[in-house]
């Protein structure tokens, strides 16, 4: 048997490779044992810390950062010296009572005795002092008997005309087909349940307490018929929606428990479009098993113009239409940064020193603080642009360049890698903002439009059935836009049911849509459609 005496390795270069070898593993490691920290201390912090964006400090001026950034803010110093304006300041103290609310006067007057006086003599009234105060008037419920006289002839007993022996007037059109809720009750309990977030086991309890057992089957079941019946509607909504030059997109998750072929613990997906003319928005929810681009194809079918979104792949399919635009969201880019920020503890002092992070949001900063400015201008589109390409324009670029240089010497995989990667990979979708007057910097409009229901979800937490989920988006939809035009949604959707059953053409559907009633904002006079 022979035996193999050549030494695999020279021991020189063994050890060397091994010395390599072991401070490439350390390295890795020691990235990985950061990343894990980075991560931990971000749950940490959005476990425990403050919710908010907002920073407790402010970097002022246009920076301009072609290496490391310095250890403090930089502050131009042509913003050293700020005048202050006169301005108004509101009156403090107690909100006045509003007006239009009925007033029930109490008078409280002296006896006859007292209005005696010491001389004898009866005294004048000169005068009164009144003062307010809130009440509280309980709902009640209340039975609406619909009566219909029947009439016969008792002479002929109808034998002299071929038609019925007995007259009736047609029992009124209602929403739900025989139901014994009236609009007024059903535009009551829909916005309990998806504008105040009010499940319906507990308005069970509610309307137990008022003297009747109204059952939360019942209300489940109006849901769904409602939600069917306002099917052509919501389609009429959506063109609507298409019509315009702008829509925004959004997606949270939903769960339905009694789903085909599906476990009940699986996530299902509603969407959000935001869209329409400005001076008439809407806002369309649309329920889907799958947030797969196919949903959002379909969504925007037949539609030209531009899209914003939060930039999930899903949307990727709009970088190769040919008729549509997509734009990016700078929200999201300042929310990764700030998780840098977040992850780091920096929010725990005023003054934290200045990172690459806090640079790059006080680049974003700058271009939130020009639109805010263009806001309070009341600049037109047009006008608009051309702010953006003097003012906004220089402070991309700068901020291009910046993360540019950076992003070679920062490691991927971290959350400061991430928000750069995430900036320079949308670069192109982040920046058409410049060239387009009514798009705006973020995507808001569509978080804020789907945070109704993200915020109810907290509450009824699921959906059982897919027909539920369906009349939830629907209704959603109609309450969402409502508000969008400043209607009050309750007095909306009892004006819509009430006329619902006499509209039989698209044209009369369409007279119905929230964006054609005349009303108030939610926190002003009621009863305004």
């Amino acid at each position: 048997m022979e035996t193999n005496t050549e030494t695999p390795f020279d021991p020189l270069v063994t050890d060397q490779e091994l010395i390599r070898q072991l401070i490439e593993d350390n390295r890795k490691k020691n990235l990985t044992i950061e990343y894990l920290q980075e991560r931990i201390d971000l749950l940490l912090a959005q476990l425990y810390g403050k919710k908010s964006e907002k920073q407790p400090f402010e970097l002022v001026g246009q920076i301009s950062y072609l290496e490391d950034p310095p250890e403090e803010p930089v502050i131009n110093p042509e913003f050293e010296e700020i005048s202050v304006p006169a301005h108004k300041r509101k009156k403090s103290g107690r909100k006045p009572l509003p007006e239009e609310l009925p007033r029930v006067e109490v008078i409280h007057d002296l006896s006859d005795v007292q209005k005696q006086c010491a001389c004898g003599s009866i005294m004048t009234c000169i005068g009164e002092e009144v003062s307010e105060q809130l009440d509280y008037v309980p709902a009640k419920l209340q039975v609406i008997r619909h009566i219909r006289p029947k009439y016969a002839c008792k002479t002929c007993e109808g034998v002299e005309s071929n038609g019925p022996t007995v007259n009736i007037a047609p029992a009124p059109k209602q929403f739900i087909e025989k139901s014994i809720a009236t609009a007024r009750l059903l535009a009551h309990i829909f916005i309990a349940k998806f504008v105040d977030a009010l499940p319906y086991y507990r308005q069970e309890k509610q309307f137990g307490r008022l003297g009747y057992e109204l059952s939360r089957t019942n209300m489940v079941n109006w849901t769904i018929q409602a939600g069917i019946r306002l099917a052509r509607l919501l389609e009429l909504l959506r063109h609507e929606l298409l019509s315009g030059p702008l829509i925004n997109m959004d997606e949270t998750t939903i769960q339905v428990l009694k789903e085909k072929d599906r476990s009940p613990h699986s996530k299902s997906y509603m969407w959000v479009l935001r869209g329409g003319a400005s001076d008439k928005p809407g806002v369309l929810f649309h329920y889907s098993p799958s947030r797969a681009s196919g949903v959002a194809q379909d969504l925007l079918r037949t539609y030209k113009g531009m899209v914003q979104t939060d930039g999930y792949t899903g949307y990727d399919f709009l970088d190769t239409s040919q008729e549509i635009w997509h734009a990016c969201c700078w929200a999201h880019s300042r929310r990764k940064f700030t998780e840098v920020l977040k992850a780091k503890g920096k929010y725990q002092t005023k003054k934290a020193k200045t990172g690459h992070a806090e640079h790059a949001l006080g680049f974003i900063r700058q271009l939130y603080a020009i639109e805010r400015e263009a806001n309070e201008d009341k600049l037109s589109d047009s006008e608009r642009v051309v702010r953006r390409q003097e003012r906004s324009q220089p402070v991309l670029e700068q901020l291009h360049r910046w993360l540019q240089q950076l992003s070679p010497k920062t490691p991927p995989k971290g959350l400061l890698g991430k928000a750069i990667n995430y900036t320079l990979e949308r670069w192109k979708q982040l920046t058409l903002f410049v060239e387009y007057g009514f798009l705006p910097l973020d995507n808001n409009l569509a978080e804020n439009a789907i945070r109704p229901f993200v915020v109810g979800r907290k509450n009824w937490l699921f959906c059982d059935t897919v027909e539920g989920a369906k009349a939830s988006a629907a209704l959603y939809s109609l309450i969402e836009t409502a508000r969008a035009n400043g209607l009050n949604p309750y007095e909306y959707l009892k004006m819509l049911f009430e006329k619902f059953p006499l509209a039989e053409t698209d044209e009369e559907l369409k007279a119905l849509l929230p964006q054609y009633q005349v009303g108030t904002s939610p926190g002003e006079k009621q009863g305004a459609v």
